[in-house]
């Protein structure tokens, strides 16, 4: 198959090793967006500067893999000529031009991903499913937390020219960290209103939020908070959801799932597959999206998913500015 990687960032070479283990023989371009000069990767059979060219190899996936508010208008270009696009997350930094791209994917059918590979976790997808089998009820409770230091996030770079520190850029605790936006709405349904506060709280040197507190109300009538921040010294990751007959715990630092139910008065804890190695979540869903774009099968998480968490994570930055809840 051939590839496009627009944007060679961390993500981007992520993607690129990805898809030479899962693909070996593919062939791949990169197209550079923000500079004139090539990197001489390995394993890249050549690099663009321009969209012209980059259309004009017809690749059949490109993976958009460049700055948040830089995807949509590049999105939009590439699926005008079909091309199927897996789009990093978070989908956009605006709202803006999202639409026209739904448009134009209903127009020629190409399909869209958003990278939330959170859905592909063995341990996260044994919590959504004790929860659908009704195991401890019916959802009435969720909390969510996920924090780690900024400067700890891509070692030896600075931190302060990634993404994550510029809100030009789309970076802040709310988007980089919308994670917890999008498995919260998979394990218990929709998103109805939010309330936050957010802030930059710490000494790091950013022009963005490193630090959220969001409170949301679901259309099955649960209540459910989620704690952002990228200020933490010791990665923590976890989910709890409480049921009518009992509760389940994620705890991403052992990625083990813990079950309470009122059957067994008893918690037992399981670890589907040992402790996961992050980069499996990224292929898996690398080969997820791959296997839908030879079977033409909508993928996982669509378009329409990214836009759903994109609207949630704007309208809690507007509740903090407001000081108000937002129904979404």
């Amino acid at each position: 198959m051939k590839f496009l990687i627009v944007g060679l960032g961390s993500i981007g070479k992520r993607h690129l090793d990805n898809i030479r283990i899962i693909d070996p023989d593919a062939e791949i371009t990169i197209w550079h967006t923000r500079s004139r000069r090539g990197t001489g990767q390995a394993g890249v059979a050549r690099e663009v500067f321009c969209n012209e060219e980059a259309i004009s190899l017809k690749p059949d996936i490109a993976i958009i893999a460049n700055p948040a508010s830089a995807h949509i208008p590049i999105a939009q270009k590439l699926s005008q000529e079909g091309i199927d696009l897996f789009i990093e997350k978070p989908l956009s930094s605006t709202i803006e031009g999202i639409n026209e791209l739904l448009q134009i994917q209903k127009t020629t059918g190409n399909l869209i991903m958003v990278g939330y590979n959170l859905r592909f976790h063995p341990a996260l997808k044994m919590l959504k499913q004790c929860i659908t089998e009704g195991k401890i009820g019916k959802l009435v409770s969720i909390r969510a937390e996920v924090g780690q230091y900024l400067p700890d996030w891509r070692p030896g770079t600075d931190y302060r020219l990634s993404v994550s520190a510029q809100k030009e850029l789309g970076g802040g605790a709310v988007l980089e960290l919308s994670h917890e936006i999008d498995y919260t709405r998979w394990l218990a349904g929709e998103i109805t209103s939010v309330m936050s506060m957010t802030d930059h709280v710490s000494d790091l040197d950013i022009d963005v939020e490193d630090s959220a507190e969001i409170i949301m109300s679901f259309s099955s009538g649960a209540l459910g908070s989620i704690h952002l921040d990228m200020i933490q010294r010791t990665p923590a990751r976890f989910c709890k959801v409480i049921g009518t007959l009992g509760t389940a715990i994620w705890d991403g630092a052992s990625d083990s799932v813990m079950i309470f139910t009122t059957e067994t008065n008893q918690w037992n804890q399981t670890n589907p597959v040992g402790k996961t190695d992050r980069n499996s979540l990224y292929l898996s869903e690398m080969e997820h999206f791959i296997s839908c774009c030879r079977n033409r099968n909508e993928p996982a998480v669509t378009v329409s998913d990214g836009k759903r968490v994109l609207e949630i994570a704007l309208a809690a930055l507007e509740s903090s500015r407001d000081k108000r809840c937002i129904a979404v």
